[in-house]
């Protein structure tokens, strides 16, 4: 029981700002082409 609570407390704290304070990102200095998406393919068969 001990262990598994020292792991959640662990696994909580991992993500709370451990790494440091936050950093506003930054923007790209030159401009560019960005694409974003998803794209699928496959077959459907319907009966």
């Amino acid at each position: 029981m001990v262990r598994r609570l020292a792991f959640a407390l662990a696994v909580a704290l991992s993500g709370c700002g451990v790494d440091g304070p936050p950093e506003v990102p930054r923007v790209a200095d030159e401009p560019g082409v960005t694409v974003t998406g998803d794209a699928r393919m496959g077959v459907v068969f319907t009966p």
